[in-house]
């Protein structure tokens, strides 16, 4: 067996370096992303992920001032940490899904926590997922996607070639 395909059969690929099985389903460009984390850096981080993809991001520091934004002019998504100064980010989502305007909104809440309590109560509370910091810009766009194959955010149209 030659090396690369050792190798990717240890680390469970299909074929030597392969990851992926089935077709990337990209999110559409232009969409409006709101992230909500007190961590400058955080937010800097994600929305420099995000524009690399060609999503609009907003960041904001505080629930308070994202639930005004978010009630003003829904975001098609929104990451949001649990914990912030002030309202929580538990707080937040209770909010969003009991205001009309912001009930369809897709969220998915980011923690530095290591328990992994918070997930069921993000479950019961209605996020669309979770996501541990650190994360990379891997786990992001594989979130996102599964927004999208879920039909709760609308796919980049795949390019005609014939």
């Amino acid at each position: 067996m030659r090396y690369m395909q050792r190798i990717g059969s240890l680390l469970r690929f299909g074929k030597a370096g392969e990851r992926r099985t089935t077709a990337r389903q990209e999110v559409a460009r232009g969409l409006r992303v709101l992230v909500v984390d007190d961590s400058r850096t955080v937010v800097a981080l994600l929305s420099s992920m995000l524009k690399q993809n060609e999503l609009e991001p907003i960041g904001v520091g505080d629930a308070e001032e994202a639930l005004a934004l978010a009630r003003e002019n829904p975001p098609d998504l929104i990451f949001l940490d649990i914990l912030l100064p002030g309202m929580t980010g538990f707080a937040m989502l209770r909010q969003l899904r009991r205001d009309p305007a912001t009930a369809k909104v897709p969220v998915i809440m980011i923690s530095g926590n290591e328990d992994a309590v918070e997930q069921f109560f993000l479950d019961r509370i209605g996020s669309d997922d979770f996501m541990k910091k650190p994360f990379g810009r891997g786990e992001v766009f594989t979130r996102i996607e599964r927004l999208v194959a879920k039909g709760r955010l609308p796919a980049r149209p795949t390019r005609f070639s014939g």
